[in-house]
């Protein structure tokens, strides 16, 4: 289904963001991609679409080189990818239902793109859509009426109306609270079974990754140095990724409890 070879991205200014990366998924699976910030996992998913320009290797899709394409080509391959983003990406000032149907825009006409006017198909495929992602009735409420989860809904929504063969999710949970981020990786998990499309999240939360991924790549500085199925993810494979550290001392271990307050009219010796 996917097969990156020697992926690399070198920036105008000699940074190195990620240095020859190979990745092959040939089966429908959530693949999470995990490691600190700046390892180099966004710029892997976007180069994936291109979004991001590569600087060497090889992106194929069901055998077609993504990297490869003319400007005409790359457009006629975005279609086939769906991207979920962090930001949600939606128009504000647009309907839940204008928002979801954006996602045939690149297989309508330009007259019916302008006016928002798409085949009863599409329109019925939109309803459906919404109802699975748990939006049933908010077809007419404007985006910016909606909670940060809704929005994200929306946007799974958008680009499965693509019908793509490869979903990219980037950090799609980091601006959620905790509940409507597990809801939200649960969905997409349920989402890659039920349409057998292979998709790729960026994520900072290695808890979820373990709960929701079918398979964990870890990246540090530009590389891949983990990639083994969730429940591979041991300790050691952890400070591979992300450096020294006592991963089994509770996250909040580390914070020192305030000193208490000194009673009205004592003395507090607490230099």
């Amino acid at each position: 289904m996917l097969a990156v070879e020697g992926l690399a991205k070198v920036y105008p200014t000699g940074k190195k963001a990620l240095g020859g990366v190979d990745v092959v998924i040939d089966r429908p699976q959530l693949v999470a991609v995990i490691g600190s910030s700046g390892a180099g996992k966004s710029t892997f998913i976007r180069c994936i679409n291109r979004l991001v320009e590569p600087t060497a290797g090889s992106v194929r899709l069901n055998g077609e080189d993504i990297v490869a394409l003319d400007r005409k080509g790359l457009r006629a391959a975005r279609r086939r990818i769906g991207m979920i983003f962090q930001e949600y990406n939606l128009v504000e000032r647009l309907s839940v239902m204008q928002n979801v149907l954006s996602g045939r825009l690149g297989y309508v006409g330009l007259f019916a793109a302008l006016r928002y006017r798409f085949p009863p198909e599409d329109i019925q495929a939109a309803f459906a859509l919404l109802d699975r992602v748990g939006l049933d009735g908010y077809h007419d409420q404007r985006a910016d009426a909606l909670s940060g989860g809704q929005r994200q809904r929306v946007g799974i929504a958008r680009a499965l109306m693509q019908r793509p063969e490869l979903l990219l999710l980037d950090e799609p949970t980091a601006s959620l609270d905790p509940k409507t981020s597990r809801q939200i990786m649960r969905l997409v998990r349920e989402l890659v079974a039920e349409r057998q499309t292979p998709a790729i999240i960026n994520i900072h939360d290695v808890a979820l990754a373990r709960a929701h991924a079918d398979r964990i790549i870890g990246m540090k500085d530009g590389l891949i140095v983990f990639d083994a199925e969730a429940s591979a993810l041991t300790d050691a494979a952890l400070t591979r990724i992300y450096g020294e550290e006592d991963w089994s001392r509770p996250q909040d271990a580390d914070d020192e409890p305030a000193p208490a307050a000194a009673a009205p009219g004592s003395l507090s010796l607490i230099s």
